[in-house]
């Protein structure tokens, strides 16, 4: 298991990552979202070994991964700044990587190498941006790391591709208890891949919950009443935002289901419809609950 313990991480007295407490278990798939500048490279960099905290640790099954070559070789980044060898074939890269690497699998490689159509022989730097997202993910696996970070892992992607990386990263999860970090702007992709989600604000822990206690801790909320109301409370939930069309509320409840219901029956609602969240809608009003106020961004 990776744990951080106070992780903070600092760039010119402005802290990109401040504080953070994790544990990241194997065999799972954790996602990581946050607003632009949240820091979640910087997190995935310090995972990974690549940058030094200024304060706290990350660590792996108790060991340092900082200058730790036995941490760090079962540890994986696939950045979202690929870089490959100068003028290197993939074919080139997969031979520096049996090189470089004791867990290369070159039957893996071999395997995954068929399941893309990717050129072995041609060069990676007349690839396309989603070509060489597919080779440094065929790279990635054929190392059999036990953790693999992604920093957005599908960009660039085509809807086969990437349905087809996504089950290979599932299968590889089910099958060897690898464990996943996967950071991207994607929340609906997340929302169906990951079994965990972490959201970081501004290097902050803002919240990290199983997947299945998110969707059921939020409700969404439409409801019309008898008798016309300005103002809807529920005493002991949290609206999160309320809006009124007409005669029917809308309201977002952090609280699940039931407890919404029983919280609203007192108040004799004509029209009672409760509606899960979805990730991207926990994610806004989550940012919206901090002060974040998406009505006056400018597009």
């Amino acid at each position: 298991m990776i744990t951080t313990q106070n992780l903070t991480k600092t760039f010119g007295g402005r802290a990109a990552v401040s504080g953070l407490g994790l544990n990241f278990e194997s065999g799972r798939i954790y996602g990581l979202v946050g607003t632009n500048g949240a820091g979640k490279s910087t997190l995935l960099r310090m995972l990974c070994g690549i940058y030094r905290p200024n304060a706290g640790s990350a660590a792996l099954d108790g060991e340092p991964i900082f200058e730790h070559p036995a941490s760090k070789e079962r540890i994986v980044l696939v950045p979202d700044d690929l870089y490959f060898l100068p003028g290197a074939t993939l074919e080139e890269m997969a031979r520096f990587y049996r090189e470089s690497y004791p867990r290369w699998n070159g039957e893996k490689f071999e395997r995954l190498l068929g399941a893309f159509p990717l050129e072995r022989g041609a060069k990676l730097s007349g690839f396309s941006k989603g070509m060489r997202r597919q080779a440094a993910l065929i790279l990635a696996l054929a190392r059999e790391p036990d953790y693999l970070l992604l920093d957005e892992a599908f960009d660039g992607l085509d809807p086969v591709i990437r349905l087809g990386a996504r089950k290979l990263i599932a299968d590889e999860v089910a099958a060897r208890q690898m464990t996943a970090v996967i950071s991207s702007h994607n929340l609906r992709e997340l929302e169906d891949l990951c079994d965990h989600v972490t959201i970081l604000h501004e290097g902050r822990l803002l919240m990290t919950r199983e997947m299945d206690d998110l969707r059921s801790g939020y409700c969404k909320v439409q409801t019309a009443f008898r008798t016309p109301r300005e103002t809807v409370e529920l005493p002991g939930l949290e609206i999160l935002r309320s809006e009124r069309l007409g005669s029917v509320w809308t309201l977002l409840v952090r609280g699940g289901e039931e407890e919404v219901r029983a919280a609203l029956d007192p108040l004799d609602p004509l029209l009672l419809d409760c509606i899960p969240l979805s990730l991207e809608e926990v994610f806004i009003s989550e940012m919206e609950a901090i002060g974040y106020d998406y009505d006056h961004i400018l597009f």
